[in-house]
């Protein structure tokens, strides 16, 4: 079989094209065109069928797993596919390791070192048992993220592009920053022990099912025939996207406990990075399981936030 590969704009972008056996797979086909081209490895290579003349459609995705056969509408003898260069990858593996650690080394700092006198303050510091806790919390939480992202998660993409990586750690390491600069002020003013406590039991409640929420999720995508499926067990039978709303209600626990502006923007901020996830999530499910031909029909469920959304 001869493959033509084509950039976006109609150049061949290896000349001649490139002649696989009819048992070929994309990912044989990406390999080809990594060793023809060594800066285009596999993971950085978009690969989709053209589309006719003026027509407006998405392209159809070239999946990795699948033989070129099925690409090829009956026609074994010559294939067209058209390449897009995603630019430099990381595995996802990585960018979550170090948007994680940035936090988890940058909030105890403000709490160990005497940080404030950077910014002018000269009297004596006293650390509250708020304070204390909050420091606990805050590094389990992101401990406990970077154990999931090595040991639990199991992601749907290989990689991530490298840009990734400098956006989401200016989000987090800026975020961990203010809120730990605000936390462990020595003019900061703790509230009621019994609040602490009601925020900080709540919010580590909702961090150990978060951790519950994850590991149904790896089972899902482990689970024979993978794709997508309906998540069920424990909040999922109530809640879509359940590992978000676990997310987003044990940082409300932390901001109960805590009390400060820092911690409710970023609350708020991430709240609604992770809503548009999950009604963009909640939508394709509701497509996918529409209880047509023999499909299952996807359950009534909240999306995010109950009892609002």
């Amino acid at each position: 079989m001869k493959v033509i590969v084509t950039t976006r704009s109609g150049r061949e972008l290896v000349k001649g094209g490139l002649e696989l056996s009819d048992s070929a797979t994309v990912a044989d086909l990406q390999g080809a065109i990594h060793k023809r081209t060594k800066k285009y490895y596999p993971s950085r290579q978009r690969l989709t069928l053209p589309l006719p003349p003026g027509l407006k459609e998405r392209p159809t995705v070239l999946n990795y797993k699948k033989s070129l056969k099925d690409y090829t509408n009956g026609n074994t003898a010559e294939l067209t596919v058209v390449f897009k260069d995603l630019g430099p990858q990381v595995k996802y593996s990585t960018l979550f390791f170090w948007e994680y650690l940035g936090p988890l080394i940058i909030y105890p700092i403000f709490y160990y070192y005497p940080v404030y006198k950077f910014f002018g303050y000269k009297g004596e510091r006293v650390i509250h048992p708020v304070q204390t806790y909050a420091l606990y919390y805050w590094c389990f939480h992101y401990f406990k993220r970077i154990m999931e992202t090595f040991f639990v998660h199991r992601f749907s993409h290989a990689t991530s592009p490298l840009s990734n990586v400098f956006r989401n750690c200016a989000y987090y390491w800026t975020f961990g920053a203010w809120i730990a600069y605000y936390v462990n002020h020595p003019l900061y003013t703790p509230v009621s022990d019994l609040q602490m406590k009601v925020g900080f039991g709540f919010g580590l409640l909702c961090q150990i099912s978060n951790f519950y929420c994850h590991i149904l999720l790896r089972n899902l995508r482990s689970s024979e025939g993978g794709g997508y499926q309906i998540p069920r067990g424990f909040l999922f039978n109530f809640v879509t996207c359940a590992n978000y709303t676990t997310e987003i209600y044990q940082w409300l626990g932390f901001n109960i406990a805590t009390q400060t502006v820092a911690g409710y923007v970023f609350m708020v901020v991430a709240a609604a990075i992770m809503t548009n996830w999950a009604l963009a999530k909640h939508r394709r499910l509701k497509k996918l399981f529409d209880g047509k031909e023999g499909r299952p029909k996807y359950p009534r469920r909240w999306v995010i936030l109950p009892p609002f959304l």
